[in-house]
């Protein structure tokens, strides 16, 4: 599946854009601030329906605009074309259409077109706290696994109901629904444990693929290992929330969950946090990405999207080096990536495809080069 298309309506710094893609290497070349970084985020909300830089839509919609359009035309080989559109409008809800007919629910659509997003900001993930790593685990597994990505809807939508009803309780400073509260335990409980389950379960099928690309990108002897710390396995959830039930009125949030977990990222038994220099780090955290992209291709069946951003600015040339070979090797397929310098990305791929596209972007403008 690549994509063929996109057209863009006051998305971001875009008044509009219309581009045709290469099924194999497209450039963005442009300075810093032009708007090569947010095509990368209208491909990636085609794909997630969401931004992968924001987490308020509203903040991609055009500065003095309404609302936006992202549309692309994906085609394969022997299948229909199918065109996706995401738009929003202020104050509306967010609509993602299939061939012109909008989806029940949002979520349906995960999964369908699996993308991967290498960038400057993926060793966040290793720097920032444990919300970083549980929303990467959980939108990955998600693109897997549809079960998983309703489990996680549902159990957020209880959890927000409970926080909510321990929050009224304190402000109030009286009585509240306790029948409302266990009825809220009763819902949250076998989601959490199921989300819990599938999480162990799909990092004892991702760490091998990832230690792999570690040790081929850092060509080092030191040990990584991705570790899943959570309280839930081998107790009872329920029983734990009505222990804590106090404990969370007091304050006026849920304690313990799935929500609260975290991935514990390791090199030699300590934290790479601490522990990894920049360049090890980098590549920890290109080494997960890979890894997602293996694992996508192989579930899924086809090669998912990849969107390098920046990487010719941000790595060193032993990792630059490392994931043009993978190019060289058509372990990826379609392939859109961004750049300052256009004699550096003719370099770099001169020798990798005859089938290169390259895009100017200046300014909230893209041409064709």
């Amino acid at each position: 599946m690549i994509l063929h298309s996109l057209h863009l309506l006051f998305f971001k710094n875009y008044e509009e854009a219309n581009l045709s893609f290469s099924p194999h290497i497209n450039c963005f070349v442009g300075d810093n601030g032009s708007g090569k970084t947010n095509l990368l985020d209208a491909i990636h909300y085609l794909s997630l329906t969401k931004s992968a830089f924001t987490s308020a839509d509203a903040q991609s919609i055009r500065q003095g605009e309404e609302f936006f359009v992202v549309k692309g035309r994906f085609e394969a080989p022997d299948q229909k074309p199918e065109t996706i559109q995401c738009s929003l409008r202020l104050g509306q809800k967010k609509v993602v259409t299939h061939n012109k007919q909008a989806y029940e629910r949002v979520s349906d659509h995960i999964g369908r077109y699996p993308v991967v997003l290498i960038s400057p900001y993926d060793t966040d993930l290793i720097r920032q706290g444990s919300e970083e790593r549980r929303k990467y685990f959980d939108s990955l597994i998600s693109q897997l696994d549809h079960e998983y990505l309703e489990n996680l809807i549902r159990y957020s939508h209880a959890l927000k109901q409970r926080n909510s009803l321990l929050k009224l309780a304190a402000e109030r400073q009286a009585g509240y629904d306790r029948e409302y509260l266990l009825v809220l335990d009763d819902q949250l409980a076998p989601l959490g444990e199921q989300l819990v389950a599938r999480r162990q379960e799909f990092l004892t099928e991702f760490e091998p693929v990832f230690q792999r690309h570690y040790e081929q990108l850092a060509d080092s002897r030191e040990q990584v290992t991705l570790t899943y710390k959570s309280e839930l396995p081998g107790t009872d959830f329920l029983k734990l929330l009505r222990l804590q039930e106090r404990r969370d009125l007091s304050l006026q949030r849920t304690t313990l969950g799935p929500h609260r977990d975290d991935f514990t990222f390791l090199m030699d038994e300590r934290a790479v946090k601490g522990y990894g220099s920049q360049g090890q780090q980098k590549s920890f955290a290109i080494a997960l990405k890979l890894a997602q992209f293996e694992v996508l291709a192989q579930r899924k069946q086809h090669k998912p999207l990849l969107l390098l951003d920046d990487i010719f600015d941000r790595l060193d040339e032993k990792r630059i080096t490392r994931l043009m070979q993978l190019v060289a090797n058509h372990t990826f397929g379609q392939i859109f990536l961004t750049d300052t310098h256009l004699e550096r990305t003719d370099r770099v791929l001169a020798s990798l495809s005859d089938d290169i596209r390259r895009f100017r972007v200046e300014s909230g403008t893209v041409q064709p080069l």
